[in-house]
């Protein structure tokens, strides 16, 4: 009986289903067809097989720009994920504090990301910004529009601040969830707290670890509106991650097969990566149960 009633589950979502295939599948399947085809306009397309797959596999340019996207990555998650379980284990559990640390924790989450590089846009300005101006009176010769550590600099810093809340709110939601018998044995145990944190809510948090991370993987990994709107991949190349070169050349470039091979390559990586990180930290974890 419970077969059945799980198997009739699907029906619910078979309306999702049809929504993503609609607004996933065939757009994707139009950029694979772009992919092997070449345009020299006037809506004339020329079969171009693997020639733009194998031109961008060989491309220094895409290279680097992955190698900016990993970095990036790496630096985000190792901030914002401790960061973020640091934050939730020093938020109240009980009172007025609760909402009041929710609601600001949530308030970065709702800004537009073209409105959070405006931000930062201005934040980091050495005439009007706020941090632009205090470091130039301490004299700090800050200037992310040049120099491209400050550049990299400002936009971790954006990053961090926009979105180490969502892992603090799924950290919060999966410590709250611990039923509270566990700190009752550990307390009467004489655990430590750094041995609570080890023993009881690490292993407790690790599937909403699991979701923070595979979050901010992706999102680190196709980020483009902040970084953008900061800086324009600039100073030169430094801050062009593969979303904002693959803009530049779909559009400022119009070659549209080359952009089409690179979006798929980049959707194949991106997917992959995030396989293999589900796939470690589920066996870690079912390895620590």
């Amino acid at each position: 009986m419970n077969k059945t009633a799980n198997n009739k589950a699907w029906f619910m979502v078979l309306p999702v289903l049809v929504l993503v295939a609609f607004s996933a599948v065939i757009p994707l399947m139009t950029v694979v067809n772009y992919s092997v085809q070449d345009t020299f306009g006037n809506n004339e397309f020329f079969w171009a097989g693997t020639e733009w797959y194998q031109e961008i596999l060989a491309s220094d340019r895409f290279w680097a720009a992955m190698g900016r996207n990993l970095v990036f990555s790496a630096i985000i998650l190792a901030i914002e994920v401790p960061l973020g379980i640091f934050i939730a284990l020093n938020m109240p559990r009980k009172g007025w504090g609760v909402p009041v640390c929710l609601v600001l924790m949530a308030l970065p989450l709702l800004i537009p990301f073209n409105v959070v590089g405006t931000i930062w846009q201005v934040f980091g300005r050495i005439d009007i910004g706020l941090l632009g101006h205090t470091l130039a009176d301490l004299g700090v010769n800050y200037n992310y529009v040049n120099n491209p550590v400050h550049a990299w600099i400002t936009i971790i810093l954006m990053d961090v601040w926009h979105w180490t809340s969502l892992v603090v709110l799924l950290s919060y939601a999966g410590l709250v969830s611990i039923p509270d018998a566990y700190y009752q044995a550990a307390k009467i145990d004489g655990a430590s707290r750094w041995a609570v944190f080890r023993y009881i809510q690490l292993p407790k948090m690790h599937r909403v670890l699991l979701i923070a991370i595979l979050l901010r993987f992706m999102d680190s990994f196709m980020i483009y509106t902040e970084p953008f709107v900061l800086t324009g991949g600039g100073p030169g190349n430094t801050t062009t991650f593969l979303s904002i070169d693959l803009v530049k050349l779909a559009i400022g470039e119009f070659n549209l097969g080359e952009a089409a091979a690179m979006s798929i390559v980049y959707f194949l990586i991106i997917l992959l990566m995030s396989w293999v990180f589900y796939t470690v930290m589920t066996n870690y974890g079912t390895e620590k149960r």
